[in-house]
């Protein structure tokens, strides 16, 4: 894999802003065809009866609901139905979801912080095969907030439906970026949403109102905006006195790339404060972040005062133990090149002391409220560790 979640372009920001886009319409008209395979294997199990046991009951829900600012049907009555527009469709939950299935860490996290524990839960990686039988060894970064063993249902992009049937669901989460070919198989085992995963914010409000959370999540919007404030101030020296920054990603020194303007890996930089620092010629939003820059454009960063080099490798990681070894296997290869290469042992910032390596996996893979903490603080014991 020669780059990490490339085709995940971030949240555009959203986690700081409160209100969430427009349904993007050709999302939903491009995604609405199901392959014929998925056809088939549906209408497979559909013969065998095998969904019949986990058809919803349809509910009424009441008239006059007053909507929130997500354009998502609310009722107050947590035991009712209520109607949630997500970037497939929109569809109705009843009750109090009991057996969450989540596709992926970007949705696991908004789940996890409104005190909600799934069932199931497919990864984006393949870091573990089985059952997560003890989670904070076998779920990077989120697995420790885990509190009861998970049904492994697959990976995010290619869920397993025969082990989602099995746990037998009442909601399933995902993204659109990674389950919408599966939208309409998945929506036949439960009422299934795919959420923007570019939209922080409204996915996270989006979740609460299907586990009756609301209150919840608007505090969690709010702790998360404390936190980024506390941290511009704890930056504020070191913003003043080193305020170029050379932000790159990479899995080995040979594909070193720009980091995009949409995410969260960058946004936040941003926010901080530091202002980034681009070859010459090339301003803020004139690349192409899926192609890498030459390990000679290098010097022509120089101007930079700091140096943060996003890392990642998922090589082999059926050798790996425990998530400590997870965690040092994302940089160690791209540390040693780095001190190994003399381009990079020449630019300023590396005679300085002043490049610091940071899992991708942080930003990028969880761009929810725990994912900004967790590289919030990565920052903090980094860049502001005393020389």
């Amino acid at each position: 894999m020669s780059g990490f979640f490339e085709f995940l372009r971030g949240d555009k920001n959203i986690l700081f802003i409160e209100e969430v886009e427009n349904l993007k319409i050709s999302i939903w008209m491009k995604r609405k065809a199901v392959n014929s395979g998925q056809y088939f294997l549906r209408i497979r199990l559909l013969a065998l009866n095998l969904l019949t046991a986990f058809a919803i009951v349809s509910c009424q829900a009441p008239a006059n609901q007053p909507s929130n600012n997500a354009g998502t049907t609310v009722v107050s009555d947590p035991n009712g139905c209520h109607t949630i527009q997500h970037e497939m469709g929109e569809s109705e939950i009843c009750g109090q979801p009991q057996r969450i299935v989540v596709l992926g860490p970007y949705v696991l996290d908004p789940l996890l912080v409104l005190n909600v524990q799934p069932v199931g839960y497919a990864d984006h990686i393949a870091f573990y095969q089985g059952d997560y039988t003890d989670p904070s060894q076998q779920i990077p970064y989120l697995g420790d907030r885990v509190s009861q063993p998970l049904a492994n249902v697959g990976l995010a992009h290619t869920p397993s439906i025969e082990a989602i049937i099995k746990v037998q669901p009442d909601l399933i989460l995902g993204t659109d970026v990674m389950s919408s070919s599966h939208y309409e198989m998945l929506s036949n085992i439960a009422p299934t949403l795919l959420l923007d995963y570019y939209d922080t914010a409204g996915s996270l409000r989006a979740i609460a109102q299907a586990v009756n959370r609301t209150e919840q999540a608007e505090q969690q919007l709010t702790q998360t905006q404390q936190q980024i404030a506390a941290a511009r101030e704890a930056f504020a020296p070191l913003v003043t006195s080193h305020p170029q920054v050379a932000l790159l990603s990479s899995s080995e020194l040979q594909d070193i790339r720009l980091v995009d303007a949409d995410g969260l890996c960058r946004s936040l930089i941003e926010v901080l404060g530091f202002q980034l620092v681009f070859p010459p010629g090339m301003s803020n939003n004139d690349f192409n972040p899926s192609q890498p820059i030459s390990l000679e454009t290098l010097p022509q960063l120089n101007d930079a005062d700091l140096v943060i080099l996003l890392g990642h490798n998922f090589s082999d990681l059926n050798q790996l133990d425990d998530m400590d070894s997870f965690e040092d296997h994302q940089l160690s290869k791209l540390k040693q090149e780095w001190e190994e290469n003399a381009i990079a042992q020449s630019l300023d910032a590396s005679k300085a002391g002043q490049v610091y390596f940071i899992p991708t996996y942080l930003c990028s893979g969880l761009p929810g409220p725990i994912g900004t903490e967790l590289y919030l603080e990565e920052l903090k014991e980094q860049l502001l560790a005393p020389n």
